[in-house]
């Protein structure tokens, strides 16, 4: 898509994607906490919460992965199925490193012609190439092999970020005072005919 190569709309992308993980992240975490609803634990789960914040850490991922800027959106794609299908490993502080640097991961071997091995991405990543196998081989199982995104769903996917992504835009003086609308997360089905309003797995 030509507005991803825009070399200004990826540091927004990633900056806006980075707010939603971390939105979901915490409301799980607070679900977690309050409710006795079981979170299973997975091969995604960490001891401790990573001391790299998921800005800084999908920014790391955009560096040095070098992979076209369509595997952002499309490995956004993934982890919405990945939720949908897996709902009792919802997306918190200690598993959204290890999903983000997978989707990626994932991604970028689905899309792009040529891509960086897990070795690579296992040391983007800050984890070790066995874990980054075991990672890929669990999230491929967890999405049920569903990996291809028809135009339809990218592009209705990319609409909903670059929305978004504008209303994080500097408001002009005379609408600050203005309250603004309350925002749902919106997530797709791919069903494209009926794109539904969702929580992502909060």
């Amino acid at each position: 898509m030509a507005e991803l190569e825009n070399p200004g709309v990826m540091p927004k992308l990633i900056a806006f994607l980075s707010s939603l993980l971390e939105r979901v992240a915490e409301s799980n975490d607070q679900t977690r906490r309050v409710t006795t609803q079981s979170q299973r634990v997975s091969v995604f789960h960490g001891l401790s919460r990573p001391a790299i914040t998921i800005q800084s850490y999908l920014e790391r991922i955009f560096k040095y992965a070098n992979c076209s800027p369509s595997c952002f959106v499309v490995a956004y794609v993934y982890l919405d199925r990945f939720t949908h299908r897996q709902p009792s490993l919802p997306i918190n502080s200690f598993n959204v490193h290890r999903l983000l640097i997978t989707s990626v991961m994932v991604s970028a071997k689905f899309l792009d012609d040529l891509y960086y091995n897990n070795a690579y991405y296992a040391k983007v990543g800050g984890i070790s190439t066995k874990e980054m196998n075991l990672l890929e081989l669990d999230f491929l199982f967890g999405l049920g092999f569903d990996l291809n995104v028809t135009p339809n769903t990218f592009h209705a996917y990319f609409s909903y970020l670059q929305k978004e992504m504008t209303l994080l835009q500097p408001q002009p003086l005379s609408l600050v005072n203005v309250v603004p609308p309350t925002r749902s997360v919106i997530t797709f089905n791919d069903d494209e005919a009926s794109h539904q309003k969702q929580q992502l797995a909060v």
